[in-house]
């Protein structure tokens, strides 16, 4: 193939390229109907077995934790009698069918669904008030930030808070919540005597508290590139400062929305949260500004390497003109000589002279050496 049928069919695909992630997401026009009905997912393509679905029954005596591999069979049962809080996590997104089993179960409202399914919200928190056809729920969307290899990696989670039940749905598989469910595995936990707004703080506190060793692993990785900014200015080095600072900025945009998430939910009260745990909230948002402060001095520093950088290129540069303009000031007269001896004329006294080559060339380094010695005196070499 040529390599301008190439460059024309690689930009073409660059433009039909869709904008989300997501690859079930219905584009609807102008004016058309928000949200998402249940029924409107089934219409939807999908992977069936690619999405794990976990559920987590647990209370202060007891704890049960399953996989759900018949979804029909699950919504057609009810939790135990014994379980204060279920946690229901879906780990996945590419199965419309999951998300149309749970949400007719639960009654999840058509605006919040279409959150789920088009990653990439804003983080956010919107109450959902009990009526006919509705429960009441607590909606939060937020970002869950993990290092996968050296780079960093945002997801959508999207998490349903009601009186007794949790539901989480995460954009990729893998998660922080690990230490979670180890908690709610250990008998006499604290997490395990209290309500289902508790786990949520607790999801939300994991979050928010997992971005300190990605600030961590920045921290060295900003030291290193400081050093090599100082000792080895290339191109290389640049590009991975302009990276981290890509990366900052994205860690950013997951973070500083999760402060205005957690301080609606200390501010506005909600039937489905209560009292005791709008206090624990006030830790993770003190959590929240300190990682907001961390990142915003490293991108201050991230921006200092660039100055750096082109401060330490500027100031190389203009050690090589100087080499180069010593040199050829160094070879001026010696030029001008050359020059001289070298003009066809036919009477030159010196050429006479059995001495006047060796002559010539003790005068050019007599010539250059003294140069040499005046520029160092001078403090330009």
């Amino acid at each position: 193939m040529p390599e301008r049928e190439r460059e024309d069919r690689s930009r073409s695909e660059r433009v039909r390229r869709p904008r989300l992630r997501f690859p079930h997401r219905k584009d609807k026009g102008p004016g058309a109907t928000p949200g998402i009905e249940p029924h409107e997912l089934a219409q939807m393509p999908g992977a069936p077995g690619s999405v794990r679905v976990t559920c987590i029954d647990y209370s202060a005596d007891q704890v049960l934790v399953g996989e759900v591999t018949d979804l029909d069979q699950f919504l057609s049962t009810h939790r135990p009698e014994w379980s204060a809080v279920r946690w229901i996590d879906v780990d996945g997104l590419s199965d419309p069918r999951i998300v149309q089993g749970l949400a007719g179960k639960y009654h999840l409202h058509p605006l919040a669904i279409e959150d789920v399914l088009h990653v990439g919200q804003r983080p956010k928190v919107d109450p959902y008030a009990a009526r006919e056809e509705y429960q009441a729920r607590l909606f939060i969307v937020g970002r869950m930030v993990r290092m996968l290899g050296e780079r960093i990696h945002s997801e959508q989670i999207s998490i349903f808070l009601g009186h007794k039940t949790v539901l989480t749905f995460q954009e990729d598989p893998g998660d922080v919540w690990d230490p979670i469910r180890q908690r709610l595995g250990s008998k006499g936990a604290h997490l395990r005597e209290e309500d289902a707004g508790f786990l949520v703080y607790s999801l939300l506190d994991a979050i928010v508290d997992h971005c300190f060793p990605i600030l961590e692993h920045f921290g060295d990785r900003l030291e290193a590139l400081e050093d090599l900014v100082l000792d080895r200015p290339d191109r290389e080095t640049i590009r991975e400062v302009r990276l981290a600072k890509r990366e900052l900025l994205e860690l950013r945009h997951a973070v500083w929305p999760m402060r205005e998430v957690v301080s609606a939910l200390q501010r506005e009260p909600h039937e489905c949260l209560s009292p005791n745990t709008r206090v624990y909230l006030r830790d993770v948002y003190d959590h929240i500004v300190q990682i907001i402060d961390i990142v915003e001095a490293y991108r201050e520093v991230a921006t200092g390497l660039s100055e750096t950088y082109m401060t330490a290129t500027s100031n190389r540069l203009n050690e090589v003109m100087k080499v180069l303009t010593i040199v050829g000031t160094v070879f001026i007269p010696l030029t001008f000589l050359a020059g001289v001896y070298g003009m066809n004329f036919r009477h030159f006294p010196e050429l006479d002279w059995a001495w006047a080559y060796p002559a010539f060339w003790a005068a050019c380094l007599a010539v250059a050496v003294g140069m040499v010695v005046w520029f160092r005196h001078r403090g330009w070499l």
